[in-house]
């Protein structure tokens, strides 16, 4: 059996990053990702215990989660998913093995119910007790996730130039100027060009853009900042912060 890193890494030739092994992987080289997913077990457990908080191992249901999750990771990497593959891995990795926990949260206390109610149709003290343990474990859960979610945005902002608290700060203050932003944004990433030169050369194209939005030149620059923002939202893979778009389409 070959080193991993002599799979990972061919023979006098320039090292591969990461992110160049995801994208030979996607193209077919199955050798590369059976050696990668290995390499980074690691890496799987350890993003995996931080959400448990307890030491995990490969016998773990978790465990295995998060190597499918860093799997897909690979298999869905690409440059507009930010400039580092383990970070965007971390995202998926976590986001799965929350949703397993919330999951499993959801399940457990209905056999608890049913075994506690009593003859007449009611549910004791304790079982309403579980209830709201299991309604506030996920919660819990979720603002974990939404918080892993604002993490992983704010270091992909840093690629740009900006930050969270700036983006808050320079946000359209009206939801009419909001929604106007979006859609450019939106227009943005739908032609392939144009979120190129976004992704790829980290500038916001305004002269081609003003050719495809009823908004003007100094709005667009005026704007820059919200819609760098909801571009790199649209293109990741943010549950929460999508929300927040629709809500602010919808209002």
């Amino acid at each position: 059996m070959k080193p991993l890193l002599s799979l990972l890494f061919k023979k006098g030739k320039k090292k591969q990053t990461l992110e160049q092994s995801a994208i030979s992987i996607q193209q077919g080289d199955t050798e590369l990702q059976n050696a990668l997913i290995e390499q980074y077990k690691p890496f799987v457990a350890k993003t995996v215990s931080s959400v448990c908080k307890r030491y995990i191992d490969e016998k773990d249901d978790e465990f295995s989660i998060g190597l499918i999750a860093f799997n897909e990771a690979i298999e869905k990497y690409s440059a507009e998913k930010g400039n580092s593959l383990l970070a965007f891995a971390e995202l998926i990795i976590k986001r799965k093995v929350i949703d397993y926990i919330r999951k499993e949260a959801r399940n457990a206390p209905t056999v608890q119910m049913d075994l506690q109610e009593s003859e007449n149709g009611e549910y004791s003290q304790s079982m309403i007790e579980a209830e709201l343990s299991a309604n506030e474990y996920r919660r819990l859960i979720e603002q974990e996730h939404r918080r892993e979610e604002i993490e992983h945005f704010k270091e992909r902002l840093k690629v740009y130039g900006l930050t969270f608290q700036e983006l808050l700060e320079h946000s359209p203050k009206h939801a009419d100027a909001r929604q106007n932003a979006i859609k450019v944004a939106h227009t943005l990433v739908e032609h392939d060009e144009l979120r190129t030169i976004l992704f790829q050369k980290k500038q916001l194209p305004v002269k081609q853009l003003e050719k495809l939005v009823e908004v003007s030149r100094k709005t667009i620059e005026r704007n820059r900042k919200y819609i760098i923002a909801m571009a790199i939202i649209m293109t990741g893979d943010y549950v929460y912060l999508k929300d927040y778009l629709k809500g602010v389409l919808n209002s």
